[in-house]
């Protein structure tokens, strides 16, 4: 036998069941591999049932939306050539009980036809369509709040209606979109009976379409035969695609992550792998006596490491598909669907490739080292005589870490974004290894100590065969991500604590009617004298051509210019809005108000590459509109105040039927009052509880915030295990120096004291870096991934720093607890 049949005879007898020596690289890859795995399955699982079910969530093959008004004849007659068609009209209303009590609802009037797809049930199993013109089918979260059930009267507008049943499943519920409240389905002669369509009434009227025949080819057709119309149309394929945005976005970073995971254990895997090699140095010496090659060493070596680090990839695989259902039950609400087990073959593919590559890139240097030292050093016990691969582990090396960054290049879509990450991941490695190496070279040239457990410690900085560089690499990544983690989740709870609510106003008003402006404010002073209201006209509209370039005709959206997808709030107004402020161009003058002019927000008129004095064209209720660009502003985003994209002159939409849209800032002890006082006097008028929206997303963004936390906690694992690495790698050069040192007289506490001060030199040194690069990261990952404002907890991260610190010596003193119990009669003898 010779070759690798003989590698393989000769590694399988060296292997043990228990993985004894190896099971660190076995964690290591378990761990990096499963959270690909699990990330990587979550995202296709997702993403695959949106898909599967696109038709039932979107209500239909193709859907056409516009907003204030509903399709004239000629769209209609279009529509129905096309295949079957169910009309939907949403808006926001009030539901009111005969107690007086009231909640914000999502009214819904729907046809005969509706559902197209999928079933509407109650949750007494019945099946139905439309509720009859004086019955309603309400949300269960509607009927909890205001504890009303079945037969009970709500009152909607001026109409009363009896509640027929709560709803236990709305087939097109995730394709509606975010909400101001609980679902309400009436008919569409329940919803004339309430008065609430007005002109200038805020609703958006929706025809869903079940056609056999493409619905993107003939969505688009339709948008060019009424391309001045302002319809936004749909299919099946993208039925929900924030959604689908979410979770692309969401999966890629934590794709990411979960990589710099992997690579982080791979550091482990080499730190393992170095020292399994170091307790084989009698048998390699042996080998090589008996006249082994060192090509065949490594092949022995290497088979015995891959079949260890095949039974690691299955393992996190199969816990990568355990993972998918777990992770649906324990943050279910922010997924848009809950996802089942299911078997994604590409995600689980791509995670045992980047597990096998990262094994072969992190495993070449300690093998090519150890086939490289002849049998007489072995022999002779020498440590670290040749620490390096040579050029031959640098090659195998460097050929299997191409291919991982060009998996992680080709298989985003941010190829940019990626290599950012993947470049930050590979510059804290190079800085750690930097410092790793300056520690040494410094601590070799500081004056020693007088006295001598910390001269020691000292000296156990740049002795030969210290693993310093090691050392510092695995702590330095640890307490970095303990500070990232931190840093991110202080800024987000920051971000919701102090941000948010701080300025947020008390209640929303929509649709008041401008003529009773003035009779709308008497109410509400009436109630609370101090309250603050301001009130802005409000509109619908659609952006269909902007510059010299038509919406339609583009074949994707660009970067940042979110609102060109669908439609957008509009409002005209002579002064320059609270809460903007301008950074290019002008505000107009009361005599250049009547002109068609238009300011926008300054990241859309970056991303759309717009200058000053360009055209923008918008589609209010079927008429297009063109402005003239005045002016670019900054805005306030996170003032909950009114904050439009774009604000037009009086004289661009003045004339358009429109209703006021209104924020009352007061105590919170008024909502309710000045809720009931409103309602009578205000029957078509919408109120919602801003504390109630805020609730809806402080709940989203924490559970987003602690599904970050818990993927980036697989790279502190990670990390942990980069410690235990380079501790074990570590173990034959400390045994050698516990056992000299106690022939020398030294006691247990005293080896220990040593290695202590070690360690905790270490920390001091790194953990400065660490704060630098972690805050740096979370900055990153808050500001340009999140887009949320920097708002770090200094206390809590310098709290986790000097925690994660204490936690990485106990580990390392802990970790040389088997050194002291090492025998010197025994050591000697294998030294």
């Amino acid at each position: 036998m010779s070759g690798w049949s003989l590698a393989w005879r000769l590694a399988r007898r060296e292997l043990s069941v228990r993985f004894r020596g190896l099971r660190l690289l076995l964690l290591c890859l378990f761990l990096g591999v499963g959270a690909l795995a699990a990330i990587g399955s979550l995202g296709e699982a997702i993403g695959g049932e949106l898909t599967a079910r696109g038709r039932i969530l979107l209500g239909g093959d193709l859907e056409l939306a516009v907003s204030q008004r509903q399709a004239d004849p000629a769209e209609l007659a279009a529509m129905r050539a096309l295949g079957r068609v169910s009309e939907t009209l949403r808006m926001q209303s009030m539901a009111v009980t005969a107690r007086g009590t009231t909640a914000p609802v999502q009214l819904k009037a729907v046809d005969a036809a509706y559902p197209l797809y999928g079933q509407l049930t109650l949750a007494d199993g019945r099946i139905v369509r439309a509720p009859n013109d004086t019955s309603v089918w309400i949300g269960r979260g509607l009927a909890e709040r205001l504890a009303v059930g079945q037969g009970d009267l709500l009152l909607f507008g001026r109409a009363p209606f009896r509640v027929g049943g709560i709803i236990a499943d709305e087939p097109d519920r995730l394709g509606e979109g975010f909400t101001l409240g609980p679902v309400a389905i009436v008919s569409r002669a329940g919803l004339d009976r309430t008065g609430l369509i007005q002109p200038g009434s805020l609703y958006e009227t929706k025809y869903r379409i079940a056609t056999p025949d493409e619905p993107t080819r003939i969505g688009k057709t339709f948008e060019r035969r009424f391309a001045t119309a302002g319809w936004e149309t749909r299919t099946r394929d993208r039925a929900s695609p924030g959604a689908s945005r979410f979770v692309a976005r969401m999966a890629e970073f934590l794709t990411l992550v979960g990589l710099a995971a992997l690579v982080i254990a791979g550091i482990g895997v080499g730190n393992g792998v170095s020292s399994y090699l170091e307790a084989r140095r009698g048998t390699i010496a042996m080998l090589k006596v008996l006249g082994a090659t060192s090509r065949l060493v490594a092949q022995i070596y290497l088979l015995q490491l891959l079949a260890v680090a095949g039974v690691g990839i299955v393992l996190g695989l199969a816990a990568g598909i355990v993972a998918v259902p777990v992770v649906g039950l324990a943050v279910g609400a922010v997924l848009p669907i809950a996802p089942g087990l299911t078997i994604a073959p590409l995600p689980l593919a791509l995670s045992a490739a980047y597990g096998l590559l990262i094994a072969l890139a992190f495993c070449a240097p300690p093998l090519a080292a150890a086939g490289r030292v002849p049998a007489a050093a072995l022999l002779r016990g020498l440590l670290d005589a040749r620490a390096g691969g040579g050029w031959r582990g640098s090659l195998w090396g460097l050929s299997a870490g191409v291919p991982i960054v060009a998996l992680a290049l080709t298989t985003t879509g941010r190829p940019a974004f990626a290599a950012a990450f993947l470049g930050a991941t590979a510059a804290t490695l190079a800085v750690l290894v930097g410092i790793g190496m300056a520690v040494r070279a410094i601590a070799k040239r500081l004056p020693h100590p007088r006295r001598p457990l910390p001269r020691m410690a000292l000296t156990a900085l740049y002795r030969p065969g210290s693993r310093t560089v090691s050392l510092v690499v695995a702590l330095g990544l640890g307490l970095t991500l303990f500070v990232l983690l931190a840093s991110i989740r202080t800024s987000i709870d920051g971000n919701i604590r102090r941000s948010v609510p701080a300025r947020a106003p008390a209640l929303f008003a929509l649709d008041v009617p401008p003529e009773r402006e003035t009779a709308f404010r008497d109410t509400i002073r009436a109630v609370a004298p101090t309250a603050r209201i301001a009130t802005v006209p409000l509109m619908r509209g659609t952006i269909t051509a902007y510059g010299s370039t038509r919406v339609a005709d583009l074949k994707t959206i660009p970067d940042g210019a979110w609102a060109l997808r669908g439609e957008r709030g509009l409002t005209f107004a002579a002064a320059l809005p609270p809460g903007s402020s301008l950074t290019a161009g002008r505000w107009w003058s009361s005599a250049e108000a009547r002109q068609s002019l238009v300011s926008i927000d300054e990241r859309l008129a970056s991303a759309l590459d717009l200058r000053i004095g360009d055209p923008l064209t918008v589609s209010v209720l079927g008429v297009e509109r063109t402005a003239r660009i005045a002016s670019f502003r900054r805005i306030a985003w996170d003032t909950l105040g009114f904050n439009f994209v774009m604000v037009f002159s009086p004289g661009a939409l003045q004339d358009v039927p429109h209703n006021l849209a209104a924020t009352i800032d007061m105590p919170a002890s008024r909502d309710a009052a000045v809720t009931r006082a409103l309602l009578p006097r205000f029957p078509s008028t919408s109120v919602v509880e801003v504390g109630g929206v805020l609730k809806q997303i402080q709940d989203v963004v924490g559970q987003m915030a602690t599904a970050i936390t818990v993927a980036a906690g697989i790279a502190v694992l990670a990390g942990i295990a980069v410690l235990l690495g380079a501790i074990a790698a570590a173990r034959a050069a400390r045994t050698y120096d516990a056992v000299m040192l106690k022939v020398l007289g030294a006691t247990r506490r005293q080896v220990l004291a040593i290695q202590a001060m070690e360690y905790a030199l270490l920390s001091a040194i790194v953990g400065l870096v660490a704060l630098v690069l972690g805050a740096g990261g979370g900055w990153f990952v808050v500001t340009r991934v999140f887009q949320f404002e920097w708002l770090p907890g200094w206390a809590v991260i310098l709290t986790t720093l000097v925690t994660g610190a204490l936690a990485t010596v106990l580990i390392g003193v802990a970790g040389s607890l088997p050194v002291l119990r090492s025998r010197p009669s025994a050591a000697l003898r294998a030294l």
